[in-house]
């Protein structure tokens, strides 16, 4: 009968999960509307409203013992409390807190209101960074709480995210509600892995990261519910693609044939020992009658497209078909330069398809394509219509696909039956990061070019002021009958209606500039020679000193947020000065995203041909611009880009045996900012700088906030959570292979998560 009862509570606390939020004490109607707008409309979803940061309020000192320029803690009585005004629309309240050693003057600018909030004579708990002037200990807007009894003292306070008309305290008085509601519930983590792994109940970690008792309290509460974030989506990934293979088995392509021997003799130099080996791993799965899903990351110019026209030219040998999709037109097509010569001397049959292509020609490729005599179609998003129907596709290689959403990739998988899938990537992604994002997959890596003659480049990083110097050395280029790209962060500022254009992955987005800002200063040479001297032992091989940096580096973030959008340079108005001012005698070319299809690839076969000397553009030539007399490349602003990113863009110079200088161009003045971009001057390795963009950004502003899984990952962090990661990964796979269908009854709770996370 106990053990009845027990489980009927158990199964009350499960199903209160799914209840809505007004369902708790205190959640009115009105706070639940305002709950809405941080997605919180359910008692789960509550508690997974993880804290921002905390508090710990536990080493409390005494204020004749804490030291300047400490954190500390402070517990002590409100002896006077005042609101001042010491200039128009500036308010500040002092608070003057006593205890039994000193007094502690509190000033917390802007906040009237807790004139209301905290009287003379009450208790109160402060934790801040002590400071002393004027005579006087003082904290400056630190973090401030009411103290109920002494036996509050020494508790660790959450700091959740909030929105106007919730207040921290609120926060934490519905998520104990949640938790008081669901004490008890079933834990969905096999029993097995969770004490293989030694990891806290679901229940115990809920509380803890919520109301640690102490600081290891709450790493082992993080530990457990990082793990549960990663596992689980882990077996999501690998459960569905196991059952699709188990439902219908792929095709077994023949991975030795005469057109893939055909295909390998035609390319005029040898693979390197890393494209060899990417070649083998990608055939032995395309051989197997599971459908391969596999990911080949590799570092700008390491020769992907090589090994995936390997994959390709399979389809041949096994009379099957097979699509190939980039994310941009000019890339495309740089794939049917590259690729079309190799086929046509292998006798495989393939057509390239964008949204230029003639009607006529469309029509045909629609019926080759359809009679199965074409093998390889090569294309950007309108290899996805409808009209494109495939006689049997068999593989499909989707480049720089996390420029891709989960629905867009779908799409073209579906127009065959559980299909072979490659995935390629230029962004270097760090192996832990794929391993989080991507457990369905398999991986290859390819991280240095297979050409060693080619010419070396070198990374500056010059002040706008010093611009001449870029300037300069473009010039010498020339002069050498060498070519040289100008990147621009922003398309155009229109005039007359305060507007700027600016563009992300070929796509123009209008905003407003902002008013009254200033051209900000141009930095000092000197300046930057500190900033370039403090971050030279970066990229030694000691990484964990640059995590350590990073970490550091993230909590200034913004401070290398962009300067005035009026001081931002734009790719027309800066292709107009170049012509007229800085390269008078020579052709100056301008590319970006919106143009038309006819109109872009005008320019890059003008500058292909070298007809056009300088090309400005906006990052549309990240990828799939292959033009080896470019030499320079100058990046205006580019702190207004990620690390992962400027690496892709001067992977567009450097490409042949001469000598290649690349120039990021900044007005910032921030030291986090410079340091982030002299980092690029001391290391070339694109995967090393991921790691290091990803310790100061987030995962979506390198891979894109599409991509399946990345918004489920809510408290991993991929540098410090590396070996949870690989432990998760594992136990998915362990587990995966023995129960796909997650149908055996200790598995029951965890579909019913694993089918909340498809939702």
């Amino acid at each position: 009968m106990a053990d009845g009862l027990t489980n009927s509570l158990r199964s009350a606390s499960q199903l209160a999960l799914c209840e809505a939020a007004t369902t708790l004490p205190q959640v009115s109607d009105k706070r639940a509307l305002k709950l809405q707008r941080l997605h919180l409309q359910t008692v789960e979803q509550l508690l997974e409203h993880f804290p921002r940061r905390y508090i710990d309020m536990s080493a409390v000192k005494k204020v004749a013992q804490a030291s300047i320029g400490s954190q500390c803690s402070i517990f002590g009585t409100i002896h006077a409390i005042t609101l001042k005004t010491p200039r128009p629309r500036l308010s500040l309240v002092e608070i003057s807190v006593l205890d039994d050693s000193g007094i502690l003057i509190v000033t917390m600018f802007r906040q009237p209101w807790l004139m209301n909030k905290f009287h003379v004579g009450d208790t109160v708990g402060v934790s801040g960074k002590l400071e002393f002037s004027y005579g006087y200990k003082r904290m400056t807007n630190p973090f401030i709480e009411l103290i109920d009894a002494p036996t509050q003292c020494g508790l660790i306070v959450a700091l959740y995210p909030l929105t106007e008309g919730i207040t921290n305290a609120w926060m934490t008085r519905f998520v104990h509600a949640a938790l008081a509601k669901t004490r008890g519930m079933y834990d969905f983590l096999p029993l097995d892995v969770r004490l293989r792994r030694n990891l806290m109940s679901r229940t115990h970690a809920l509380c803890a990261i919520h109301a640690p008792l102490s600081m290891e309290e709450l790493a082992c509460a993080r530990r457990r519910l990082v793990y549960e974030e990663v596992f689980t989506l882990q077996v999501s990934l690998m459960s569905r693609h196991a059952q699709r293979s188990m439902v219908c088995p792929a095709c077994t392509h023949v991975v030795n044939g005469k057109h893939v021997q055909a295909y390998l003799r035609a390319i005029p130099f040898e693979l390197s020992c890393e494209q060899q080996a990417a070649c083998r791993d990608i055939w032995e799965k395309m051989a197997l009658p599971t459908a391969l899903n596999h990911m080949l990351l590799g570092d700008v110019g390491c020769g992907k497209t090589v090994v995936a026209g390997s994959a390709l030219a399979c389809v041949a040998d096994s009379h099957t078909q097979a699509a190939l999709l980039a994310p941009t037109e000019i890339l495309a097509r740089q794939h049917a330069k590259t690729l079309g010569a190799f086929f046509d001397a292998a006798h495989i049959s393939w057509a390239l398809l964008c949204g230029s292509t003639p009607r006529a020609d469309r029509k045909h490729i629609y019926e080759q394509l359809a009679s199965g005599k074409l093998n390889v179609l090569i294309g950007t998003h309108a290899l996805l219509e409808d009209e494109v129907v495939f006689h049997q596709l068999s593989l499909c290689v989707i480049d720089e696909q996390q420029r891709f959403g989960v629905s867009q990739r779908a799409a073209l998988l579906k127009k065959g039956r559980n299909v072979d899938t490659l995935y390629l990537s230029a962004t270097p992604i760090p192996r832990t990061l794929a391993m989080a994002l991507y457990g369905a997959c398999t991986f290859s890596y390819i991280k240095h070019p297979p050409v060693s003659t080619r010419g070396k480049r070198t990374t500056h990083v010059v002040a706008k002021s010093l611009m001449y110097t870029a300037y300069d050395a473009a010039r010498d280029a020339l002069a050498r009958g060498e070519q040289v790209y100008i990147v621009c962060p922003l398309v155009g500022i229109k005039q007359g209606d305060n507007s700027l254009v600016l563009e992300r992955g070929g796509t123009s987005i209008h905003g407003k500039r902002a008013s009254g800002e200033k051209r900000a200063h141009e930095n000092a040479k000197a300046g930057l020679d500190e900033s370039l001297t403090r971050s030279q032992s970066l990229y030694a091989d000691n990484t964990q000193e640059t995590y350590e940096y990073a970490a550091i580096c993230i909590e200034d973030e913004a401070d290398y947020a962009p300067c005035s959008s009026q001081s931002v340079a734009s790719a027309q108005s800066e292709a107009q000065f170049l012509q007229t001012q800085i390269f008078p005698g020579e052709k100056v070319g301008l590319l970006y995203g919106g143009l038309p299809a006819e109109e872009k690839a005008a320019v890059m076969n003008a500058f292909s041909r070298g007809d056009i000397s300088v090309l400005v553009s906006t990052t549309v030539i990240e990828v799939g611009i292959d033009v080896a007399n470019a030499t320079i490349m100058i990046i205006e602003d580019a702190d207004r880009f990620g690390l992962s990113q400027l690496h892709q863009l001067r992977g567009r110079v450097g490409r042949s045996n001469k000598d290649s200088d690349v120039y990021l161009v900044s007005s910032s003045q921030s030291p986090v900012a410079l340091n982030r971009l002299s980092a690029m001057t001391h290391c070339d390795d694109g995967f090393k700088l991921a790691l290091f963009d990803l310790a100061l950004r987030r995962e979506g502003d390198i891979l894109g906030n599409r991509q399946h899984g990345a918004s489920h990952l809510s408290l991993v962090n991929i540098i410090r959570d590396s070996a949870i990661i690989q432990e998760a990964y594992s136990d998915a796979q362990a587990l995966v292979a023995r129960d796909a269908f997650l149908q055996l009854p200790e598995h029951s709770l965890l579909a019913r998560e694993v089918r909340t996370l498809h939702s």
